[in-house]
């Protein structure tokens, strides 16, 4: 999902005249690199990894990330790299996960 949607939302963003920072979940200081994002996209496959304080307020976030988890009525349920209820009170807006950019990366993974 990250080279269908990542990738081109990055050159999209470089084409004007954006800064645009590639992380991990690895990667040094993480909190401290997206607390500065005005635009944050997840794509780690960490569920729940982005949470409300690595999250600059009034940021846009985008939330590419999807894992299959079972919740605690035992179900299975999809969820995203952002911890959307916490992060979206911080959040300008915010993509939900399922239905969020699912729809157009599963398009474009067929």
């Amino acid at each position: 999902a990250s080279h269908i949607a990542c990738e081109p939302v990055a050159v999209l963003l470089m084409r004007h005249d954006a800064t645009v920072v590639s992380c991990n979940k690895f990667t040094d200081d993480l909190p401290g690199l997206t607390r500065r994002a005005d635009v944050l996209v997840a794509a780690a496959g960490v569920p729940g990894l982005i949470k409300a304080d690595m999250v600059k307020k009034g940021a846009i976030v985008v939330d590419v990330g999807t894992t299959r988890v079972t919740g605690p009525d035992g179900k299975a349920r999809t969820v995203g790299d952002v911890a959307f209820d916490e992060v979206s009170a911080v959040a300008s807006w915010i993509s939900p996960v399922p239905g969020g950019v699912g729809p157009m990366t599963i398009a474009m993974d067929a």
